[in-house]
């Protein structure tokens, strides 16, 4: 059959790529390009060239496939270079790497010197993509040294100046927040900590509810109790874990009557532990009222972070609570259900119940 000029342009017009090249959507820089048969060049989806027209446009996946073809790059869009969006996230994983790397954590200025950015311009981007300010990053990833410098045995002193805090009394003064007790403590796996704890059934199989001295700390649903209980111990390697007393059986049944009919409510002092920017995620989360969802790009919207979608997702995935802190009412933006820590045939069936409430 014979591919006339009108059979190509309604081709073209009915890929959705059309609408936009149209749209001139720098979102869609990356994903493809589009070549022009008059002129035997290729262009990005947002280059402000001069509009072909449809019968005259090919789509391409990407620049090497389009100069196969035999179409140049234009020179006005520069189709042939990452897209401005890819270079801007390759060089905040340049910065990310950066900051990792050194053993103090550089300033905002010398963060912006090395990417050749305004220092303002620098902490948007930051901010936008990884959903830290570089600073909070920076304390994030000293953090995370002084638990790996602990967990190996090295003495406070000289874990909190090689994880790079100038001085112990600024290590001292965010402790709490960043290991969930003293650094003593946490060197000795938690040892002088007792954990309560307590396995139960639900309607969604076996669950596991632990409490510290500062509240619950955890909540975990699975097919093996056992495995729930090997989870406790690997979070809490030193803590005395003391099975829960009847006392402590109650506030199990008021978590698994949560399970059973969510619009009960649930109000239990919590014990959350994450970094900044995951505390904020939840915090969100936890404003999801029973019966509605959000998509991952709307709480990471409503967290001041919209564009950090796949950090949101990790932040959920993170969450050692369950249903106390609702990441099972977080979903893809076309409302698919995508992973879930409890496994996604229970998220289903806690969406379910209470939407039927």
């Amino acid at each position: 059959m014979k591919i006339t000029r009108k059979s190509r342009a309604a081709q073209v017009l009915g890929d959705p790529r059309w609408a936009a090249l149209l749209a001139r959507d720098p979102q869609a820089d990356g994903r493809f390009v589009y070549s022009v048969k008059t002129t035997g060049v290729y262009c990005r989806p947002s280059c402000p060239a001069r509009r072909a027209r449809p019968e005259n446009v090919a789509f391409h996946a990407d620049a090497a496939e389009a100069e196969r073809a035999g179409f140049r790059p234009c020179r006005r869009c520069r189709p042939e270079r990452g897209s401005p969006a890819q270079e801007r996230a390759a060089k905040v994983a340049a910065l990310c790497r950066f900051i990792e790397a050194a053993g103090q954590s550089p300033t905002l200025d010398e963060l912006a010197r090395q990417a050749g950015w305004s220092p303002w311009h620098l902490q948007r981007t930051f901010k936008a993509l990884v959903g830290l300010t570089p600073r909070a990053y920076a304390a994030a990833q000293r953090a995370g040294r002084m638990r790996r410098e602990l967990a190996h045995g090295a003495p406070v002193t000289e874990a909190l100046y090689a994880a790079g805090y100038g001085s112990g009394g600024r290590f001292h003064a965010e402790a709490d927040q960043v290991l969930g007790m003293t650094a003593g403590r946490y060197r000795k796996g938690g040892a002088g900590s007792t954990i309560r704890f307590a396995l139960g059934q639900c309607s969604l199989g076996a669950i596991l509810v632990a409490q510290s001295e500062r509240g619950v700390c955890a909540i975990f649903l699975g097919d093996d109790p056992e495995a729930l209980l090997r989870d406790l111990q690997e979070r809490f390697s030193a803590a005395e874990l003391i099975g829960g007393d009847a006392a402590f059986e109650q506030l199990v049944a008021e978590v698994v009557g949560f399970v059973e009919a969510p619009r009960l409510g649930l109000e239990l002092p919590l014990d959350i532990r994450g970094t900044a920017f995951q505390q904020r995620v939840w915090a969100v989360l936890r404003q999801i009222p029973p019966g509605t969802t959000l998509s991952y790009a709307e709480v990471a919207t409503l967290a001041g972070v919209p564009t950090a979608v796949r950090a949101v997702a990790r932040a959920c995935a993170a969450n050692a609570l369950a249903v106390a802190i609702p990441c099972h009412r977080v979903v893809r933006s076309d409302g698919g259900l995508s992973g879930y820590r409890w496994g996604v045939e229970r998220k289903r069936a806690l969406l379910e119940r209470e939407g039927q409430e």
